[in-house]
């Protein structure tokens, strides 16, 4: 059987995410003072003292979880705990996190591209009017009359009965009213800034992917799952293409999850990052999978 890690998406971070890793680790402190030095602004301190609204946006969350997941994965390298791992995948900007712990780049050119996709979905979500919802119970079917009345995408494949639609904010919202009848356990408005993977983010696409273009990806060292497959993918170009696709595509994280376990017999993972978001979803996709979330520097020693 194998091991994987996972890495987080936009909306798990919290005010404090990464300090007690900084305050016992070399390493972590080293990391984040380079990503200051990066980015030009202070990354670390949004990260530690907040405010919550500024952590939230989408230019700034990015990078942070970019950077917190890296450096959790430094630690479980120096602490022998990333040992046989087989693969390692994200969920949307986690996706940028596993390709720098798999050295299809380093960590300064992964963090540029992190803070360049930011600042292009931050400002396609300034010109346009978008929403997204979280739609839980209910069947597939469903959702799809939702999404073809309104005109409205499925966004996230997260989990059996999770799907997260994305698209006009207008439209959200009536599609969220007309649910109401249609059988769903939830149906509610996310506190997002614009429609994510939707094609209200064409513009940051067509941007990310001149600015990605130039860029020399590597092969992986560890196998890759990509979020618009849901499938293994392994070929340089083919992740770049993946890459810039993904800001306009559904997430298939279900599917990656499922085929990590068919493919390479995966039966246990490591979650880095904060709020053991994607943990819940495994469980829901597959209760037969062990998950440990790291966020602290504490939870490492559940590890050992």
């Amino acid at each position: 059987m194998g091991k994987g890690l996972l890495f987080s998406g936009q909306g798990a971070q919290f005010v404090g995410m990464g300090k007690t890793l900084c305050e016992h680790s070399e390493i972590a402190r080293t990391i984040y003072q380079s990503a200051n030095e990066i980015l030009g602004w202070d990354l670390k301190n949004i990260c530690f003292n907040g405010p919550d609204k500024a952590l939230t946006e989408t230019r700034v969350c990015q990078p942070a979880l970019y950077t917190q997941g890296y450096s959790i994965y430094k630690l479980l390298i120096e602490k022998g705990l990333a040992k046989n791992i087989k693969a390692v995948f994200g969920l949307s900007l986690g996706e940028l996190t596993a390709l720098a712990v798999a050295g299809v780049y380093d960590f300064e050119t992964g963090l540029r591209l992190v803070a360049e996709r930011g600042r292009l979905m931050q400002e396609a979500c300034n010109s346009t009017e978008g929403g997204m919802a979280s739609l839980i119970g209910g069947d597939f079917p469903k959702v799809e009359e939702l999404c073809k009345n309104f005109s409205v995408e499925i966004a996230n494949y997260n989990c059996p009965g999770q799907i997260v639609i994305s698209g006009n904010k207008l439209n959200i919202l009536q599609a969220v009213a007309a649910s109401k009848n249609m059988g769903f356990k939830l149906v509610k408005p996310l506190n997002v800034a614009g429609a994510y993977h939707s094609s209200l983010m064409e513009s940051a696409k067509l941007a990310f992917a001149e600015f990605i273009d130039p860029i020399q990806f590597k092969t992986p060292r560890y196998q890759i799952f990509s979020n618009v497959t849901g499938n293994m993918i392994m070929e340089p170009n083919d992740i770049k293409n993946a890459l810039v696709d993904q800001i306009v595509s559904s997430v298939r994280f279900e599917s990656c999850i499922v085929h990590s376990k068919q493919d390479l017999a995966i039966d246990h993972f490591i979650e880095c990052g904060p709020a053991r978001v994607l943990a819940g979803l495994v469980r829901r996709i597959d209760k037969s999978i062990e998950v440990h979330s790291v966020s602290e520097f504490a939870d490492l020693e559940y590890l050992v």
